[in-house]
């Protein structure tokens, strides 16, 4: 039997924009997916899919899973009709839009895979096999979200040829909240509307994607000065640029305001947008905890964890 874990992500700088060759900044979270792979007497493999959600994400993610899956075992080099297993998903990550749930099960399943039939993966090797399960999800992924639910901490990404990663080291770890509008969204078809748009008005666009690149370089420098004020307020900013690039929505924008009413540093939406969560920055638990009441008084989720 093969074990096998991932993290969750928050995307703190850069999503979308990260598609197109902008820098990113992401932090895994201390929530993850496990997965077990056991061989079984049946045929291929058999999913069972204990993961906590929002309701009605895994039924409406399961046709992207499967193919997920199925890209997850060809990159591994492993044959289920030689070899049929059984995959189990659990963890302590809510199977969400926009927290880097399918990265951290693809990345789960591989190293399960790579466990269970003695494959010795590096964690280099674990990350390009996610990304080929992102495949499923997103159409077009970036590799953020594998490489955080990878690697962890907080890091520097640019997709490329190669990919730069960068491991970023702040002064002490920071409270956050990340609150769930409670809407599953389509990754793929998100990014695609953001390419679709950007080719019918690229001057508008151009001028989008240089501010967010300008911002997100601010925003490492700021992270590592632990200046949390100014990375607060360039998080704001990241969210208004969401927002012209008709990624975010009202139930989006609702709890970036609530979020900001009662103390926030700075909020914006997380992850591919039109629903999932958002990401305040809370720093100590006095004000983590007033800004997740407020939002849970509201009656939306709210998940307190910590980056860096």
């Amino acid at each position: 039997m093969g074990h096998g874990a991932g993290y969750g992500k928050v995307i703190l700088f850069g999503e979308h924009f990260v598609v197109f060759g902008i820098p990113s900044i992401v932090s895994a979270i201390d929530k993850a997916t496990t997965c077990t792979v056991e061989r079984w007497d049946g045929e291929g493999w058999y999913l069972d899919d204990k993961r906590p959600e929002t309701p009605g994400y895994k039924k409406e993610k399961l046709d992207q899973q499967r193919d997920s899956i199925s890209r997850v075992l060809k990159a591994a080099g492993v044959d289920t009709a030689r070899n049929p297993i059984k995959i189990k998903l659990e963890g302590d990550l809510v199977a969400a839009s926009g927290i880097g749930a399918s990265a951290a099960s693809c990345v789960a399943l591989a190293r399960a895979l790579s466990k269970e039939f003695n494959l010795d993966f590096s964690d280099e090797k674990i990350n390009e096999i996610a990304f080929e399960g992102e495949k499923g999800y997103h159409g077009v992924p970036s590799g953020v979200d594998n490489t955080a639910a990878t690697y962890g901490g907080l890091i520097w990404f640019v997709k490329g040829q190669p990919n730069i990663i960068d491991l970023l080291k702040v002064k002490e770890p920071v409270e956050i909240i990340i609150a769930n509008t409670g809407l599953v969204t389509n990754t793929a078809a998100a990014v695609a509307g953001v390419k679709e748009r950007k080719e019918k008005n690229p001057e508008k666009y151009d001028e989008i994607f240089n501010k967010a690149r300008a911002l997100a370089n601010e925003a490492r420098e700021a992270l590592l000065v632990f200046d949390m004020e100014n990375v607060g307020e360039m998080m704001d900013k990241n969210h208004e640029l969401l927002q012209a690039i008709e990624v975010s929505c009202k139930e989006l924008d609702l709890l970036v305001e609530i979020a900001r009413d009662n103390g926030a540093y700075g909020a914006k939406m997380t992850g591919g947008g039109l629903g999932g969560n958002i990401v305040a920055l809370t720093p100590g638990e006095k004000l983590q905890n007033k800004v997740a009441q407020a939002i849970e008084s509201e009656g939306f989720e709210v998940l307190k964890t910590r980056i860096g």
